[in-house]
């Protein structure tokens, strides 16, 4: 396991890829079972057998059910579990076909290193199991870099929602500065980002808020924000040494 020194209540941003750059979720399922993994394997009790537990769990966590998006957003913890004991808060997360992000906060010595295994081991095994393939499927292990002024946390949270979807726009990013109210409807209408609970649309179970809670305090400071530094031609740059990729 990658060890970090990293310290509680510090603030991490997390990224990985695919290897050689191949996609990591290859149908909705996929996306479906990739948020799952970030919702139950931040917990201490949990193993990397985690998908094929919880299709065994009692009613209401059935393979039926678990492969759809309740599991995420409005279903409680599996009754037959120990209460939950998470290794870190998420506050926000991004998944596009060949890659992640994660902003996240150690609350426990070793908890990020420990939840990012579990996140790699669970869903590896998932994905070969899937599609009858072997090996890695991340391109290595995971990027991580400390995040320690509020100005960079609030345009990360941006970045990791927004900018990210944003580059899936018809044309890339640039495509979307031109056609910016498209690129808007585009990017609230995105599954697969926690952009969708900051603008107050749905509650996931996978985010906790914690200080990004006291810098957009309502759903629309927190888009006004977005919507400025979308706009604001030198956003890209404020990021430049914040980028993992």
């Amino acid at each position: 396991m990658r060890k970090e020194k990293f310290t509680e209540g510090n603030y991490i941003h997390v990224y990985n890829r695919g290897n050689r750059k191949e996609d990591i979720v290859r149908d909705t399922k996929d996306k479906w079972r990739f948020m799952q993994a970030l919702r139950f394997f931040n917990d201490s009790h949990t193993s990397a057998h985690l998908f094929r537990v919880l299709s065994r769990s009692k009613p209401g966590f059935d393979q039926t059910v678990f492969d759809q998006k309740e599991s995420v957003f409005e279903m409680g913890w599996p009754p037959n579990w120990p209460e939950r004991d998470p290794l870190v808060k998420i506050l926000c997360y991004c998944l596009v076909p060949n890659h992640f992000h994660l902003l996240l906060k150690e609350i426990r010595e070793g908890g990020i290193a420990k939840f990012m295994h579990k996140l790699g081991l669970g869903y590896g095994k998932y994905f070969n199991l899937k599609y009858n393939e072997v090996g890695r499927i991340f391109q290595g292990p995971y990027k991580a870099k400390l995040v320690d002024k509020d100005v960079y946390l609030k345009h990360l949270c941006v970045y990791i929602q927004a900018l990210n979807v944003l580059e899936l726009f018809p044309g890339g990013f640039e495509a979307a500065l031109r056609n910016f109210n498209e690129a808007m409807k585009f990017l609230d209408s995105y599954l697969f980002s926690s952009h969708l609970d900051y603008i107050g649309l749905r509650n996931s179970l996978i985010i906790d808020r914690d200080i990004l809670n006291e810098f957009f305090p309502k759903p629309e400071d927190y888009k006004k924000f977005v919507y400025d530094s979308i706009s604001a031609k030198d956003f890209k740059n404020i990021l430049e040494d914040l980028k993992l990729e």
